[in-house]
């Protein structure tokens, strides 16, 4: 009988013991006060100049603990860039089209408007030669803000301000991320928040059907 039993355990399957799930002990206020050492860093020596030794050092933290936080250059850099834009877009409700996207534009005045579009302007032409970057940037960024945005465009076709046929409703991404970086190529100056308001009023609305009167 006791061999009995010994088999019969012998035969019971093994339940398998999952990992536990590894905790963060970096505080918001730690994290926030890294991201702005890693934009500060972009800023000074571009993408491919950053390394983890040097975040590590400006923010004196281990480089162990940078990588088992972010995994890699690319992961920290783009959620450095993520923490330091403002709320969503799918958040501003101001009864209008114009209304939100002038709003949309007021969320950063010029002067951070204008470090953020050479930080950007860097970050993608880092992309071109960094995949993991631009993967990262895609899945962490591009896809979430697109989706917060066209959240914004469906309440004005559910107000009837755009028709939900309008063929321009598919580009208005692509219009306004050209008005910030033509003004940069064609003018050498950064957008502004004159400029965008202006070309939102003179481009955009009038694309998507929308009277500025």
């Amino acid at each position: 009988m006791a061999e009995a039993a010994k088999g019969a355990a012998a035969a019971a399957p093994v339940e398998p013991v999952s990992a536990p799930a590894r905790r963060s002990r970096i505080t918001p206020e730690r994290e926030a006060e890294l991201y702005e050492a890693v934009l500060d860093l972009l800023r000074e020596v571009g993408y491919d100049a950053l390394t983890m030794d040097a975040v590590a050092a400006r923010t004196r933290s281990s480089k162990a603990t940078l990588y088992r936080q972010w995994g890699g250059k690319a992961e920290l850099v783009v959620k450095a860039v993520r923490h330091g834009k403002p709320g969503k877009a799918g958040g501003i409700d101001t009864g209008s089209l114009r209304g939100d996207l002038h709003a949309l534009v007021a969320r950063e005045d010029d002067c951070v408007m204008e470090q953020n579009s050479a930080l950007m302007r860097g970050l993608a032409m880092a992309m071109h030669a960094n995949p993991d970057l631009r993967q990262a940037f895609r899945e962490q960024l591009i896809e979430p803000e697109t989706g917060e945005f066209q959240r914004l465009l469906r309440r004005a076709v559910d107000r009837g301000e755009i028709r939900a046929d309008c063929p321009a409703l598919d580009f208005v991404v692509h219009m306004l991320a050209g008005g910030f970086a033509v003004r940069a190529l064609i003018e050498d100056q950064p957008p502004t928040q004159e400029f965008l308001r202006s070309y939102i009023d003179a481009v955009v609305l009038p694309a998507l059907g929308v009277t500025t009167s």
